[in-house]
């Protein structure tokens, strides 16, 4: 089986549907690592595309705040604004589909956890000392999570001591039983300094893992969060992926 990976949408529709439309006829089904709302002006639309699709979905810390589940005055002011705005354009269809989402879960030798196998909600991997820490707290061969918005790559290398790699666009990596964890990066937000959408190919027969980006109409987004009134550092960011 073939396995599109994904995470952070955040409601961008436009990037969502490049990512489908980049990886068709490569994929069996959909893992959406989480954070499938807030900041952008699509939470619905970026729902039901999901949903018409095989998938398996996580929530995320923006689903989860949306949901009532976690206090808004953790976020920062603009992010606070969207998912304000969130609650009141989301369907009650949808909401009730986002509550239906864990934070974590295993798929044979793979965890899947939107932040953190530690931390599922909340904590950053960016570094191979967090990284490292988190070697163990899974027990399966392979960690996939999100929510930095940053795609890379952490392999163990003794002692639950981690090593860094960056990705390599649209070259497969074999996933050889050495332990790591791997985030996909963001499809709606990146914040790598790389305004195209990001994402991952695995392939479950051949083991192998391949990092993916691709351009969208970011100006299509930005144009429909100014219609909404979203701030205007959310609408600017998508420009720079920062």
């Amino acid at each position: 089986m073939r396995v599109l990976v994904i995470s952070d949408i955040h409601a961008n529709l436009t990037a969502f549907q490049r990512v489908l439309e980049s990886a068709a006829d490569e994929w069996d089904k959909i893992w959406c690592l989480g954070d499938i709302v807030g900041y952008g002006p699509d939470p619905n639309e970026c729902i039901e595309t999901l949903r018409q699709y095989d998938h398996l979905s996580l929530s995320g810390n923006h689903d989860w705040a949306v949901m009532d589940r976690l206090d808004i005055k953790t976020f920062n002011r603009e992010a606070r604004a969207a998912i304000r705005w969130t609650q009141e354009a989301i369907s009650e269809s949808n909401l009730s589909f986002l509550r239906s989402l864990p934070a974590h879960t295993v798929e044979g030798p793979f965890t899947l956890a939107h932040a953190s196998p530690r931390q599922p909600l909340w904590e950053y991997i960016l570094d191979t000392a967090t990284a490292g820490a988190n070697l163990k707290k899974f027990e399966t061969t392979y960690c996939l999570v999100g929510h930095s918005h940053v795609p890379m790559i952490f392999k163990e290398v003794g002692n639950s001591r981690a090593e860094w790699y960056a990705p390599s666009y649209g070259q497969p990596f074999e996933l050889n039983q050495s332990r790591l964890i791997i985030n996909p990066g963001s499809v709606g937000q990146p914040r790598d300094y790389d305004p195209r959408s990001a994402y991952g190919l695995l392939d479950l027969e051949a083991m192998t893992w391949e990092h993916r980006r691709v351009e969208y109409e970011f100006e299509d987004t930005q144009a429909r969060m100014a219609e909404a009134g979203l701030p205007d550092r959310l609408i600017s960011r998508l420009g720079f992926g920062s």
